[in-house]
């Protein structure tokens, strides 16, 4: 009864509402223009499938599963790409956090290097004129956490991926440096691979913050439309359309 009520409300709720109403105008349409009706009817379907955690997670996970955890971790510089920040909220020694898949890549980073002991390298700025700069704001977390200031490497004007891998092979060549560790949710590094590939750099990857299972199974909730997967939806396309951009 539980998965039952959820499955209603998620069409109750944004974004599923819109699809009902959608559904609704169809219908009303049929008996004015049943071409117009069928037109609507099929983008309305391309906009439920979309929202569906199904479709969402698929496309996800192809891009996910590109790249596996290395057995062997060889380099000399942990490098950590950036996925947003916030400026002035509250942290625990000072303002600014990092978005949810940026903080997932900057743990993740903290126990390579405890692994490793190889210095950790942060690249991401201050994308908009609201937003945090995200490698100052990794720099005084990886401190707060216990990484010597001396261990840790700052890019702070990158404003996308492209820059980022453009930017970090600059401050890699100054400090001698050639074999990067490349930290990225996974979602995003088969398109971070390519643009630091583009750069003269070979990358080992090391794929984190992932988000979805792998052993998935079918059941009602993946089948009713969710703002979250929405968004798996949209970040995958996103991504997809960037890898081509960097391969062409």
């Amino acid at each position: 009864m539980i998965y039952f009520i959820k499955s209603v409300y998620s069409f109750m709720l944004p974004p599923g509402l819109f699809v009902v109403l959608l559904l609704g105008v169809t219908i009303w349409l049929w008996r004015q223009s049943r071409r117009k009706s069928l037109a609507l009817f099929g983008i309305t379907i391309l906009l439920y499938l979309s929202m569906t955690p199904l479709i969402g997670d698929l496309l996800m996970s192809s891009l996910e599963r590109q790249y596996d955890k290395p057995e062997l971790i060889q380099g000399d510089v942990i490098v950590v790409l950036g996925g947003g920040a916030t400026s002035g909220t509250p942290d625990i020694d000072g303002e600014g956090n990092l978005y949810g898949s940026a903080a997932n890549r900057l743990l993740t980073a903290v126990r390579l290097y405890r692994e490793t002991g190889l210095p950790i390298l942060f690249s991401g700025g201050q994308v908009f004129a609201d937003s945090g700069n995200e490698a100052n704001i990794a720099k005084r977390q990886l401190m707060g956490l216990g990484v010597p200031e001396t261990d840790i490497l700052t890019e702070n004007r990158s404003l996308n991926t492209e820059q980022n891998a453009a930017h970090t092979a600059l401050l890699m060549k100054s400090k001698g440096l050639s074999h990067p560790i490349l930290v990225t949710s996974a979602f995003h590094m088969p398109r971070a691979m390519i643009h630091f590939k583009n750069k003269g750099l070979m990358p080992l990857a090391y794929p984190t913050d992932y988000t979805v299972s792998l052993d998935r199974r079918l059941y009602l909730a993946r089948f009713t439309p969710s703002p979250g997967a929405m968004n798996n939806t949209g970040t995958a396309l996103k991504e997809y359309l960037g890898y081509l951009a960097a391969r062409f």
